[in-house]
């Protein structure tokens, strides 16, 4: 089996409404690679870090990536990428969506001046394009010009015309796209209602219809089966009812990733495979490792982390509690069905009279409208053959009638005795339903005890077995391998550091920043810091987290104040100037205001400041870059009083010659040099990871070159 290598239409929809869930996060940064590789690097309040990639090359997905998947970005940026950093930065994901049942996603944001969409094209050759509010196209990766469809910049943008959406139409609807063909069953689902190869034998084999049956040969039920299998993936798809799994050929002890997709597949149950929570994850783990043997997605050194067995019993609970459901539903149609048998024998004359009068008159080329409006004079003259009746379609050559309590429809041309056979099957069908989520619940229950064993062993291992603490002396730039450990924080997308004193030290990169750092962080106890230059971030030193409360007892030492001062000069445009040493202010929270004097106005970013201030003067302009390897693994940046004690190895950097991407990489070439294991500095330690602490303008290393 060839690994799959691009996504499927229903891969899509499970996606969009996953990543719904990371609305609200706002754009730092994109990235263009050579090979059609898009990166969205965003930040959500809550989540943290978000990593969007959208790849239009050879293997045509998107998914979101783990720090440690992201590519390094490249060293130079391309136009296309300069253009939606220009026009992005800053603005809101307010929403993704799937274009009909193709394979497009349109990702929807929004700033205070612009409205942008990003159409990713995920078949044939692939394209992004980038699209103005009006649906215009301000850029696109390649420029499209066919008689059906034009995509480039300055045309309004046009979708391919739109495919058949087989998870969307009507029972008649699906009905008639099968009839259209002449080929066989699975042939049709496949082409015809664009589900694909795999999808279409997938829905055949749940429905129980044989996948070569000629169109010709197929009948109303087959139909009817197959499109309530298609119903039941597409409510399981809109309720995000997902169970996300990488199946894997195994030959001996290795094993290779053949297919990711959001749900179990019956076509795939003779390959191994591997369940993960989200769909999105199981994308990023297969995507980033195929044509790689995936034995294992961890680092080799990586110490093992805890499973989220709580997670997965609770997943496993859920399946089983919607099973039941599932279970008792069937039981409540079968026995729905059964009685509706039961009432057409009990009510045997008043059908056959019915049946016989619909019959007879169609023999003497009765319309069906006319065969209707008799039942309708009928039912006023008290008939009861005539009460009975609902409706007739003729387009079915069926007539509807209430007998018994029930609602049944029945076929003109049978008698009752075969209408009631077809009745009687329909509940045998549903009770072979039945069966098939009986036999599912036992597993699913199976799968649950296993995971709680799992659960019991790990714990019983983790309270006998002591971990083996690492040397207090280990010499990380000699390790071979280094294991990456990280996590997110809410500061990240600030410039930030932690002083010598552990206090932590938040400033804003641009004036949006610093209004919202002041808006939101700027607490009680908390210092503000700025140059009494023009131009600088909005500098905070926190007394406390945002989720503590303020101790009058919290002293901060002279040390952090004096390492914040530096750092809100070094961040300031006095780098840029070239100068080595200016003064710096510090107030007090509640002396900061927004709110200007009598006949003043404060530009965006600018802030009244009101009362006494303390002064750092000829505070020294230094910012040293350095690497930690504990208790994370990460680039920091500040003060080199506090950097070079914090981190395994540091540079320091002053004004200079050497522009800010062009000393980051001299930066990033320097520490690949200084440790045994290069990958582990291009993991967390690339050039677009130490520009994040530089200093606006230009620097140079300072005892390095």
């Amino acid at each position: 089996m060839e690994p799959k290598r691009e996504l499927t239409s229903v891969d899509i929809a499970a996606f969009a409404g996953e990543f719904a869930a990371y609305e609200g996060a706002r754009l730092d940064k994109a990235y263009l690679y050579d090979d059609g590789l898009v990166r969205l690097k965003l930040r959500h309040y809550d989540r943290g870090r978000v990593e969007l990639l959208l790849d239009t090359g050879e293997t045509k997905h998107l998914r979101v990536a783990t720090p440690e998947r992201v590519p390094p970005a490249p060293e130079r940026p391309p136009n296309f990428a300069m253009m939606l950093r220009n026009r992005m930065e800053g603005a809101e994901l307010v929403g993704i969506e799937q274009f009909e049942f193709d394979r497009i996603v349109q990702i929807h944001f929004e700033r205070d001046d612009a409205r942008t969409t990003i159409v990713a094209e995920l078949f044939g050759d692939g394209n992004i394009a980038v699209l103005d509010g009006n649906g215009e196209v301000v850029d696109c990766l390649d420029t499209v010009r066919l008689k059906s469809r034009t995509v480039a910049p300055g045309s309004v943008y046009e979708f391919p015309d739109a495919r058949f959406n087989p998870l969307a139409v009507d029972i008649d609807g699906f009905v008639a796209r099968m009839d259209q063909s002449n080929t066989d069953v699975v042939r049709t689902l496949a082409t015809q209602l664009n589900l694909g190869g795999l999808w279409a034998e997938e829905l055949c084999t749940r429905a129980g219809v044989e996948k070569t049956l000629d169109i010709q040969e197929a009948d109303r039920e087959n139909y009817e089966r197959i499109y309530e299998v298609v119903q039941d993936l597409a409510a399981r798809l809109g309720r995000g009812d997902l169970d996300a799994n990488i199946y894997f050929e195994t030959d001996g002890e290795s094993r290779t990733a053949v297919d990711v997709t959001p749900v179990p597949l019956e076509e795939n149950s003779h390959l191994a495979r591997e369940g993960y929570d989200k769909f999105t994850d199981a994308l990023d783990a297969y995507f980033a490792g195929l044509g790689e043997d995936d034995d294992d997605d961890v680092p080799a050194d990586s110490t093992p982390q805890r499973p989220d067995f709580e997670a997965e019993i609770e997943k496993k609970e859920r399946i089983i509690e919607q099973q039941e459901g599932a279970i008792e539903n069937f039981e409540r149609q079968a026995e729905t069905e059964r009685e509706k048998g039961e009432a057409l024998y009990a009510h045997y004359d008043l059908v056959d009279n019915v049946l016989s009068t619909v019959r007879e008159a169609r023999e003497e080329g009765t319309p069906w409208d006319d065969i209707e409006a008799r039942f309708e004079e009928g039912k006023e003259r008290g008939i009861e053959e005539a009460e009975a009746v609902n409706a007739v379609d003729g387009s079915e050559a069926t007539v509807s009638l209430t007998v018994g309590g029930h609602d049944v429809t029945l076929r003109v041309s049978d008698g009752v005795e075969k209408n009631a056979d077809r009745i009687y099957q329909e509940a045998k069908r549903i009770e072979g339903k039945k069966e098939g989520a009986q036999a599912a619940i036992e597993n699913t229950r199976e799968e649950l005890e296993a995971i709680q064993q799992r659960r019991e062993e790990w714990d019983a291992d983790d309270e006998t077995e002591e971990p083996e603490a690492e040397s207090e002396d280990v010499d990380w730039l000699e390790r071979p391998s280094i294991p990456v450990r990280s996590s997110e924080e809410w500061y990240e997308s600030y410039r930030w550091f932690h002083t010598s004193d552990g206090f932590l030290v938040i400033g804003g990169r641009n004036a949006d920043q610093n209004e919202e750092l002041v808006k939101k962080y700027l607490s009680r106890g908390d210092r503000f810091f700025h140059t009494q230059a023009h131009g600088g971030p909005a500098t905070i030193l926190k007394a406390t987290g945002p989720s503590e409360s303020y101790d009058e007892d919290i002293e901060i030492p002279n040390r952090s104040k004096e390492e914040a001062a530096q750092f809100a000069v070094s961040y300031s445009s006095i780098w840029k100037e070239g100068k080595f040493e200016a003064d710096v202010y510090m107030v007090g929270e509640d002396q900061v205001s927004k709110t200007p004097e009598s006949g003043e106005y404060l530009e965006k970013g600018g802030f009244a400041i009101r009362g006494d201030r303390t002064y750092f003067e000829d505070t020294p302009v230094s910012v040293a870059v350095g690497i930690t390897c504990e208790p994370e693994t990460r680039v920091i940046g500040g003060p080199p009083s506090t950097i070079t004690d914090s981190a395994e190895t540091s540079i320091v950097v002053e004004p200079g010659k050497y522009a800010q991407n062009d000393i980051a990489k001299r930066l990033y070439r320097e520490f690949k040099g200084r440790f045994e294991d290069e990958t582990f500095v291009r993991k967390i330690a690339s050039p677009d990871l130490i520009q994040e602490f530089l200093p606006p303008g230009q620097s140079s290393m300072v005892g390095v070159e």
